[in-house]
């Protein structure tokens, strides 16, 4: 066998021209790789010496390598955020500034639709998969901080600029965990021409203003309904009974409180809508068209959130747009200067098993920031959680937003209990069942207890049972325990 190599087959890489060693090889023509004997590349390296054939074997291996390999790795500290609906796509908008103040971190969205965010956050959970941040309504804040999800941001504001009720909604068992990002609440919206003609040009101020408001326009025939109040929506229930000062919950939130004298109040107030004829018997399913409606006067009034602002801006025709108005819901007593309503909006969580919590708490920081919450509200229409934006021209100067910012200093947080939403759904359906005379309004106050401390029983049993063994349960336990998320007292926060 002679010492000589066979020849070989120089693979070129994929760019045209490359140049190997001291030997081009062309892009075109007859040298353009053929490895064929007659090719002027074979016979340029067949004349080569067995050495030097290795060394080019190895010079092509390299190049080959080099040629094929992926672009450089991304060495940036990934930073996974979840965003939910609309938001989730509109926030990448802010997401370029934070990183090139931050270059080192890079921010990986992941946009999630509303109704399936919760079973996902959870799903997250348990396969020990949850995102660093998370955008999260804050009805959701009590189950995720019982089983131990959610980290301590005490540290990283403070409340001065933000809403007091809004931020308590924030705080479980003494304990920071969500920065608050938005925010909204249930004010009354009205035409204006119809309650200027039977007296309250601003709207009503108190509950007798509002009883003697809709029996006039209900007298006169000035709508058809005063006011419309879908009977499978827990919200206009539940703000009324927080404008009475009901608590919803016993103190510890164990029991129901809805037979007590403040939510049978409210209760009463609520049903006497329907039984004066005031409002129609009707679900969200049985509206045809809302704005529509509104327009033709089918109802005056109707309690809902800020983004029908925008909404009704577009959907009514230009010559209603100067007859309508919001205002702060109607105080309880002349005494008061607005009524309560709920403490809504999302918030910015981080999950405790995160490996990048410092710069989760940049992006927390980047997000709240005064700017960028004016930013936001440019693109989605959410409101910003800071004061101190409500004093920009771009909110001061909205007539239709100032009965928000008036609402959110009288805002409350809905029991920090993790049953609530099932608890809410009971509320609507027993006031539905009242609303249409199935059954009585004491009848539905009993069944609405009842059904509130079944679904609290669990929560019962564990106080009792931590009490027999003489423990004391505090926000420290770890995972946090469902009995401290009762946190202050509904009304505490005003």
């Amino acid at each position: 066998m002679s010492g000589e190599l066979p020849p070989i087959v120089i693979l070129r890489p994929a760019k045209r021209g490359r140049r190997i060693s001291n030997y081009a090889v062309p892009a075109t023509g007859d040298a353009a790789g053929d490895p064929s004997p007659s090719s002027a590349a074979f016979r340029s390296l067949h004349s080569l010496s067995g050495c030097g054939r290795l060394r080019m074997t190895a010079v092509a291996l390299v190049v080959l390598f080099l040629g094929c390999s992926p672009h450089p790795a991304d060495t940036r500290e990934p930073l996974e955020f979840w965003a939910l609906g609309s938001e989730g796509e509109l926030v990448a908008k802010l997401i370029p500034e934070f990183e090139r103040r931050n270059p080192a971190i890079h921010v990986v969205i992941q946009q999630i639709p509303w109704n399936a965010a919760h079973e996902k956050l959870l799903t997250a959970y348990v396969g020990e998969a949850t995102p660093d941040v998370a955008q999260m309504g804050n009805t959701w804040m009590p189950e995720f901080v019982a089983i131990g999800a959610l980290d301590d941001l005490g540290t990283l504001t403070t409340p001065n600029d933000y809403f007091p009720g809004i931020w308590a909604t924030n705080v479980i068992g003494g304990t920071l965990y969500g920065i608050p990002w938005y925010v909204d609440t249930r004010v009354l919206f009205y035409r204006s021409d119809i309650l200027a003609a039977v007296g309250f040009p601003h709207g009503p101020r108190t509950w007798a203003e509002w009883r003697e408001a809709m029996r006039r326009i209900h007298q006169q025939g000035r709508a058809k309904w005063a006011i419309l109040i879908p009977t499978n929506e827990y919200e206009p229930m539940t703000v009324l009974a927080m404008s009475a000062h009901s608590a919803l919950l016993t103190a510890d939130g164990t029991r129901g409180a809805f037979s007590q004298p403040q939510f049978a109040d409210a209760f009463n107030f609520y049903v006497s809508f329907f039984s004066n004829g005031f409002a129609p018997k009707v679900s969200n399913s049985q509206i045809a068209n809302l704005y529509q409606q509104f327009a033709q006067g089918d109802f005056a009034m109707y309690i809902t959130g800020p983004w029908n602002v925008g909404e009704f801006r577009r959907r009514l025709p230009p010559e209603m747009q100067d007859k309508w108005a919001t205002a702060p819901l109607p105080a309880h007593d002349a005494g008061e200067p607005t009524g309560i309503s709920m403490a809504g909006g999302g918030s910015l969580v981080v999950f405790r098993a995160s490996k990048h919590k410092a710069a989760a708490r940049k992006l927390i920081e980047f997000l709240s920031e005064p700017a960028q919450q004016v930013r936001f509200y440019q693109l989605t229409g959410d409101l910003p959680a800071r004061r101190s934006v409500w004093r920009l021209p771009v909110l001061a100067n909205d007539t239709r937003f100032l009965a928000f910012r008036v609402q959110f200093e009288r805002v409350a947080p809905l029991p920090k209990v993790p049953e609530w939403e099932q608890i809410a759904t009971a509320i609507y359906d027993r006031g539905e069942a009242a609303a249409r005379g199935t059954v009585t309004p004491a009848v539905a106050l009993h069944q609405l207890d009842a059904r509130a401390d079944e679904l609290l029983e669990k929560r019962r049993w564990m106080l009792e049972s931590s009490h027999h063994r003489g423990t004391e349960i505090t926000e420290k336990t770890t995972p946090p325990c469902p009995l401290c998320l009762c946190g202050e007292s509904l009304l505490d926060v005003q």
